[in-house]
């Protein structure tokens, strides 16, 4: 029989498991399509003072890890199961389920969100809790469970990827919801706490991040588009580049933005279903560089830091992006609503940053400075010079 009781004892530390409900909310939403449909979410701000990582499989069966100062708390509902309180004769809890739950944490259940209309009791069949300063995971001490059943309470197959936390476990549990493959390695990336970059992302689900599913999205939502056409210095509709330009690499170049100042971003290589290009900028003065290994790690770069041009120059954090936020103090909020929108993963500016960095430097190296077809001796110069620092 698999309890709350058996499970307690295979489930992390909170900070670990934390982390852990973090990277399954990351995975499912970069392995989706539709981030409605998205069974694990994180919420950092759910309430004050609380966090909660929630999931619910879209059949009627949910649960929540509530993160707060004076611990943490875990609710999980199986809707079928005898010790729901649909199953019950009064509709109340299971007897033992949540009695013991310490009084700093027990206001956590009368949530809005764990009760529905009609019943006088909340939504649960399995509870545990750890109180900040303990090391253990506890449960009802008095529970007893129904006969007949190898998992009474629903923590058996609700708390799966909780206490069986391996890549291949977690693999097989997407793999199963989304009915197709998916990346074993990238799972794993995410899984160790490393970030969630646009290559992982697109390796996770080489859809999600193609360059015709990003430029759908920025069609559809006018504050993204708004915000490239200006503040991003990246305007779709400006496909016109001041000359030809043509690659030592021999690699085709496709116009697909421009900016205020004349410059122009080119898609490098050709054409493939799902599969990136990397992103060549060139100004107005003859200078030139390799900024992003796909579009979407340009358009990661125009909304997180919109003064990369300065990057190159060799200007380095803090100055680096100042006067932005000094002129736009809501940069960050509009940041991550942005990111959101396009469902580019969350990124820093450090992270950004780097990734910058790497790419441009092997603009020269790897064939990608360009000159006017015809005339070899029109190279551009490469807009990377050494950190001021």
């Amino acid at each position: 029989m698999s309890t709350v009781r058996e499970n307690a004892a295979l489930l992390p530390d909170p900070a670990r498991l934390r982390s852990h409900l973090r990277a399954l909310a990351a995975l499912d939403m970069a392995i989706g399509d539709d981030p409605r449909l998205c069974q694990y979410t994180f919420d950092a701000t759910w309430s004050p003072g609380v966090e909660a990582a929630l999931m619910e499989n879209g059949s009627g069966d949910d649960f929540a890890v509530l993160f707060t100062p004076a611990g943490v708390l875990i609710r999980g509902f199986d809707h079928e199961s005898e010790m729901s309180p649909y199953g019950t004769a009064d509709e109340q809890v299971w007897p033992g389920v949540i009695d013991d739950v310490p009084a700093a944490l027990r206001p956590l259940l009368d949530e809005p969100a764990f009760h529905d209309e009609g019943i006088d009791a909340p939504r649960v069949t399995a509870c545990l809790w750890q109180a900040t300063g303990d090391t253990v995971w506890r449960t009802g001490s008095a529970l007893a469970f129904p006969e007949g059943s190898e998992d009474p309470d629903g923590s058996g197959f609700l708390f799966h990827l909780l206490t069986d936390r391996s890549p291949e476990a977690v693999q097989a549990r997407f793999e199963d919801y989304y009915e197709r493959p998916v990346s074993l390695d990238a799972i794993r990336h995410v899984l160790a706490g490393h970030p969630l970059t646009p290559a992982v992302a697109v390796a996770l689900n080489p859809a999600a991040l193609s360059d015709n599913a990003l430029l759908r999205r920025i069609a559809a939502h006018p504050e993204v588009a708004s915000y490239l056409s200006c503040d991003g210095e990246f305007d779709l509709a400006r496909t016109n580049p001041i000359e030809s330009i043509a690659l030592p690499n021999a690699l085709p170049v496709e116009p697909i933005a421009g900016c205020n100042a004349g410059g122009t971003h080119y898609l490098c290589g050709p054409a493939l279903p799902d599969g990136p290009r990397p992103v060549l900028y060139t100004d107005s003065e003859g200078q030139a560089s390799l900024i992003a290994e796909s579009l979407a790690e340009a358009l990661t770069l125009a909304v997180v830091l919109p003064s990369w041009h300065d990057a190159l120059a060799g200007f380095r954090p803090p100055a680096l992006n100042s006067d932005y936020l000094d002129d736009h103090p809501d940069h960050p909020a509009v940041r991550d609503r942005l990111l959101a929108a396009l469902r580019l993963p969350p990124a820093t500016d450090r992270e950004v940053l780097d990734r910058l960095l790497t790419t441009a430097a092997r603009t020269v190296r790897d064939g990608f400075l360009p000159h006017v077809p015809d005339d070899e001796e029109s190279a551009f110069e490469p807009m990377l010079e050494p950190s001021a620092d």
